[in-house]
């Protein structure tokens, strides 16, 4: 192509045939989205719904697992259906994912919960959980190759930045979607209005496949093909020569384990942490959300555009570095914010844990149940990470028994026994936990630690700020990312080799973010601790970035090499 008509392509208007295309890549990705949050969104009644058999931290945290499994699943989703794209064609497998998908989820609203059947309910959730997740390995590599490669040189990161918003989109329909069926249902939606959501997502299924089926195969794939050039064996191209495997994980330790962290951080943990920790009432949490999101998604756009006229890398970089930085200024104020009193509370009143630091266990334990933490330090810790009382630790004599301090007040912990049956407290020690528990929660709330936040006192106009701030963070490294790791990769293997170090980085850096953190926070007793991780992933990604990343916007997206 010569320089006087790539400056015509950059410079025409978008075509019918590119705004299909775009329109409906993103349409359909915005329905997995949706199906796929939907889960993140109801975690805490899902929690009770399927995982009742344990304590409430080991359930809400099982929970995260059982949301975080399909995040695991994804980079496997990326070689099977990365294969399927590359041999196949990006069209078709499009339609076998979003049914994967649509199935899924229905099946999701129609599942008998722990009450009805016990262990198979949970059990269920995951197989489907795990098949929502390797559907959505297919589906995300797929739509942002087949946009890049009809997108015009000079605009790819503009147009493949419209499938960078279906993420924050299809959450933002997932959050309007609760929400309406909340108010429909009223007190019901625990019983049975969470169901709601679930089984209306046929609709969007029949709506996305009929989309789907009249799109046309991808110009570059479908000129490999016509040349007999396709790949025969993508995966070994893709992971067993070193050139292209070097790029492969740079892609994921330079650029999307950072992105993703960010990315989840913006958006989900800061949903749990004004759920859980800030103790939102959470349809006040989910509509402040979907205002960021509101706000925030056009910059998604923005950076996208931005990218094809200054480069992408240093977009995604200065993303993860403020980030990185901003983090511990930002929670804290979302808290001030979000629920004055309580964190008016944590800073007058101090809460201390003195214990033979020996005998204490691993609170963010996803398996524990209640009976597994029988000594006092256990006890104690276990109370105030349920409440979500943020306490310090000092160390006591050996073979002491733990004590809990709240301002003046100190309150011995007691040791357990378990029954003959192993299935529970002795009776004795049930009684002295539960007169333990009550004492320690009712002295904390007294001095305030743990009130729920009050609507009438609550800034939202600083909440939804602080939101902005975050969601335009996800923009940054998330609006240019996928421009950018298709340009990484040669055509024939691009669909397989573009979409496992997406899935690693975004499925299993991102997807772990939610479990991880709580575990953090419930193990510490610092509600801010859980920071540390994305802090920690977003740096590493700035430093290899910075040094072994190269610029990718003016290569070209057609080549076989």
């Amino acid at each position: 192509m010569s320089a006087i008509a790539e400056t015509n392509a950059d410079e025409r208007p978008m075509t019918k045939e590119e705004v299909k295309v775009i329109f409906a890549s993103s349409l359909g990705t915005v329905f997995e989205w949706y199906d796929f949050y939907l889960y993140g969104s109801l975690a805490p009644i899902i929690a009770k719904k399927f995982f009742s058999g344990l304590d409430p931290t080991a359930g809400y945290i099982f929970a995260l697992l059982a949301f975080a499994a399909g995040f695991l699943v994804r980079p496997f989703g990326a070689l099977v259906f990365g294969r399927l794209g590359d041999m196949a064609g990006r069209k078709y497998t499009f339609l076998v994912t979003i049914l994967i998908m649509g199935a899924s989820t229905f099946v999701v609203g129609c599942l008998p919960t722990y009450q009805a059947i016990g262990l198979t309910a949970p059990m269920l959730l995951i197989v489907l959980r795990l098949l929502q997740g390797l559907a959505l390995g297919g589906e995300y590599g797929g739509a942002a190759t087949y946009v890049a490669e009809h997108a015009p040189h000079g605009k790819r990161g503009l147009y493949t930045s419209w499938i960078q918003t279906t993420a924050t989109l299809g959450l933002f329909l997932s959050l309007l979607v609760i929400l309406a069926c909340r108010e429909f249902t009223g007190t019901a939606f625990d019983d049975w209005g969470w169901r709601l959501p679930f089984l209306l997502s046929v609709v969007l299924l029949g709506i996305s496949v009929w989309i789907r089926l009249s799109m046309n195969e991808s110009p570059a794939f479908q000129k490999m093909k016509d040349e007999d050039k396709l790949s025969k064996a993508p995966l070994t191209e893709s992971f067993g020569q070193w050139r292209n495997l070097k790029i492969v994980i740079l892609a994921l330790l330079g650029l999307t384990a950072g992105q993703a962290v960010v990315w989840y951080t913006g958006q989900f943990y800061a949903l749990f942490f004004l759920t859980s920790i800030a103790k939102v009432d959470p349809k006040t949490a989910n509509i402040l959300i979907a205002v960021s999101l509101l706000l925030g998604t056009p910059f998604f756009v923005f950076f996208g555009w931005l990218s094809d006229k200054i480069g992408r890398k240093m977009i995604i970089m200065i993303g993860c570095l403020i980030a990185a930085l901003s983090y511990f200024t930002l929670f804290p104020a979302l808290m001030t914010a979000a629920n004055p009193a309580l964190a008016a509370a944590q800073k007058s009143t101090k809460v201390t844990v003195t214990s033979d630091l020996a005998t204490c266990s691993f609170q963010g334990s996803p398996i524990a149940r209640e009976i597994h933490f029988t000594t006092s330090c256990d006890i104690a810790k276990r109370t105030l990470a349920q409440a979500f009382v943020p306490y310090g630790n000092l160390a006591g004599a050996a073979g002491a028994s733990a004590t809990v301090t709240i301002g003046d007040k100190i309150i011995s912990a007691p040791e357990a026994k378990l029954n003959s049956e192993q299935d529970g407290f002795d009776k004795e020690s049930a009684a002295a936990i539960a007169a333990f528990k009550k004492d320690v929660l009712e002295t904390a709330k007294a001095v305030g630690l743990t009130a729920t936040a009050d609507d009438a006192k609550m800034d939202k106009i600083m909440v939804v700020a602080i939101l902005f701030v975050l969601v335009v963070l996800v923009t940054m490294v998330y609006g240019p990312i996928a421009a950018m790791l298709v340009e990484l990769f040669p055509t024939r293997i691009r669909y397989t080799s573009m979409s496992l170090p997406y899935h690693i980085g975004n499925g299993w850096f991102g997807g772990l973010l939610p479990t991880t953190a709580f575990a953090m926070v419930a193990a510490t007793g610092d509600i801010y601790y859980g920071l540390w991780y994305p802090i920690v992933v977003a740096l590493g990604t700035f430093v290899i970035g910075m040094i072994f990343i190269r610029e990718t916007k003016d290569m070209d997206v057609h080549r076989d090499y």
